[in-house]
């Protein structure tokens, strides 16, 4: 079938498609690298004709125009599902609403808990002759957005790669209301995280627990990328990707042959992500490979289908850890930083899979004006969000050491996070144990 006459009877301009906009409407304005553009700047063009317009979005990339020329915060409301750096810089400003989630359930919520969307509009690759529209590298809920949206906007840019599947990875046009022809900007691009040298410590040590046949998930950050590059320098062979977060370190390990995914229970062969944020090499790489397999975050961070990956290693970020074992990766206080997403997922994954470990990585400390301050820290700041419970946590990980946390009881996780500590710091950590009944006389701190 030729869907050509189809396409130009949904194709308008950008301030023809955003008048279906209505004041008080929840509307979705697309992930990552499919956030909106076009439509972004018609809709700010509205400004005076609307009032409380709640937008969804996840993981921005691009400053939004809505949010410049609405500074009283009156006709645009922004909601995020996970904030980004640029998120974070919105928040400084104006108000940004986190909502709490575990991302391998957020398909779920978008499709039976939240108010229903009156607009869907996302970025999408042109149309294939077979009347599709691929979401490029952003599958997450995409799909579960189009299905609870009474009307579906799509911005078509062709910088966009095609992302294979896996499935929901795209809509037809038969689905679609209307077509707006972006003006086909460049992805956002994320190089690779600088590591340091305590990033690099870290990851020596984890690699230390890797062998032959792993199958790997990244978190976002230095220290997951210091171990994303140290595996590509390492002698490891047949390793697997299953991970939610695609990122440049996944294309160094399979070009020094040391992914192949060969050996992985489920989806051998491919790289199954749920999206993708990188350099441009990272869009050249996925773009219509056939290696590559975009799923659902319900697919792809449900922890029993990734456990089903034997020796699962699982790499993820945090801000500070408590002397119990509570991880803090999302918040300084009250303050959110980013959002759970799917850290808690795939520390459940790794130990459930056979053979599996999961990893928080943290610098021992920071440093401000000269003076120390320690990342273990005695309590969790007040108002700290407890992203992995003390029950779950696996390994913790710095750049003095790692300990498995599973089956220790109070006192000795005191001793093990301790020694994990900065040696300048940890008799101050010793004193809070001892304050707080969670210490033996008896310990030997190296």
């Amino acid at each position: 079938m030729n869907y050509v006459n189809e396409y130009r009877k949904k194709l308008v301009s950008a301030d023809e498609a955003v008048k279906v906009v209505n004041s008080g409407d929840w509307i979705d304005y697309g992930s990552m690298c499919g956030q909106v553009v076009m439509l972004d700047e018609a809709l700010a063009r509205r400004k005076e004709e609307l009032k409380d317009v709640k937008i969804w979005t996840l993981l921005t990339l691009r400053r939004p125009r809505v949010m410049d020329v609405d500074p009283e915060e009156e006709s645009f409301v922004w909601h995020s599902w996970h904030l980004s750096a640029m998120d974070r810089k919105i928040a400084s400003e104006r108000a940004v609403y986190y909502s709490p989630i575990r991302y391998s359930e957020l398909p779920r919520y978008v499709r039976e808990h939240i108010e229903p969307l009156a607009v869907a509009m996302l970025q999408v690759a042109p149309m294939d002759k077979h009347g599709y529209f691929n979401f490029g590298p952003q599958n997450s809920h995409t799909r579960a957005v189009c299905e609870r949206a009474r009307i579906v906007i799509v911005e078509v840019n062709n910088q966009l790669p095609r992302c294979l599947g896996g499935y929901e990875e795209s809509i037809h046009i038969s689905e679609v209301d209307y077509i707006v022809e972006g003006n086909n900007p460049p992805l956002p691009q994320l190089p690779d995280a600088a590591s340091s040298e305590v990033d690099k410590k870290a990851a020596e040590l984890i690699i230390e627990e890797m062998k032959d046949e792993c199958c790997v998930q990244l978190g976002i950050g230095g220290m997951p990328n210091a171990v994303g590059k140290m595996i590509a320098e390492s002698d490891l062979k047949d390793l697997g990707c299953h991970t939610e977060m695609l990122v440049d370190a996944y294309v160094h390990m399979y070009e020094a042959g040391r992914l192949t995914g060969r050996k992985k229970n489920i989806d051998p062969g491919k790289m199954v992500y749920d999206f993708a944020v990188g350099s441009q090499r990272l869009y050249d790489f996925i773009d219509n490979n056939p290696l590559c397999a975009s799923y659902p975050v319900n697919y792809t961070n449900r922890p029993s289908i990734a456990a089903l990956n034997d020796n699962l290693i699982t790499i993820n970020n945090a801000i500070e850890v408590d002397l119990y074992g509570q991880v803090c990766a999302e918040s300084v206080g009250t303050r959110i930083i980013s959002g759970t997403g799917g850290q808690l997922d795939f520390v459940l994954a790794a130990y459930e899979s056979r053979g599996g470990k999961s990893f928080v990585c943290l610098p021992s400390c920071s440093e401000r004006e000269g003076k120390l301050k320690s990342k273990i820290v005695p309590t969790l700041k007040p108002g700290a969000i407890v992203t992995d419970p003390r029950s779950v946590a696996h390994y913790i990980v710095t750049e003095y050491g790692k300990f498995a946390m599973k089956g220790m009881s109070v006192w000795q996780r005191a001793e093990g996070l301790i020694n994990l500590a900065h040696p300048q710091l940890r008799d101050e950590l010793i004193q809070a144990a001892q304050a707080q009944g969670i210490w033996r006389r008896s310990n030997k701190i190296s």
